[in-house]
């Protein structure tokens, strides 16, 4: 069951989002304050955090507005428990992303990721979705490790 993330999920999408092996520790620190931010700020509409719920979160994707853009959304994280990948899950969390910023007005989502061989399956994954490969960035995380940014046009979605 897709829902939005409550406060009590913190340490268990922490936990979730650690045992993907994909976020080094000053990511994972730096999520947590996200997490932190975001049930402190009472409720802004130009982001959101949604749980895949099972007996217990396997999945949480989060999402927020590009600022100075009309209705660009990114996402900027979204992880599957590993014992729970290759179900689909991530496709469905990721389409109930599309569907949340469809009904908000959200005209394009965005996502970023690394060009690093280790984060192959994750762009695959992208492409999987419908998003097209739009930009790389050289050397953006670190050197030798660059950012893809895939784009996908909500609107077409209904078409």
């Amino acid at each position: 069951m897709i829902r939005p993330t409550t406060p009590d999920d913190k340490e268990a999408l922490l936990a979730l989002v650690s045992a993907t092996g994909l976020f080094q520790t000053n990511q994972l620190e730096e999520v947590g304050e996200m997490l932190a931010d975001y049930f402190g700020d009472n409720g802004d509409s130009d982001h959101f955090w949604i749980t895949d719920d099972d007996d217990g979160p396997v999945g949480v994707a989060y999402c927020e507005t590009e600022p100075m853009t009309d209705q660009t959304w990114n996402l900027q994280l979204i992880a599957i428990r590993p014992d729970r990948q290759r179900q689909g899950r991530g496709a469905t969390l990721v389409h109930d992303v599309e569907k949340t910023l469809m009904a908000r007005g959200g005209r394009m989502l965005l996502v970023e990721t690394s060009g690093l061989v280790s984060f192959k399956r994750v762009r695959a994954f992208y492409r999987t979705c419908g998003y097209d490969k739009e930009a790389r960035i050289r050397d953006f995380y670190a050197a030798g490790d660059d950012k893809i940014v895939y784009r996908k046009v909500l609107t077409a979605l209904g078409k």
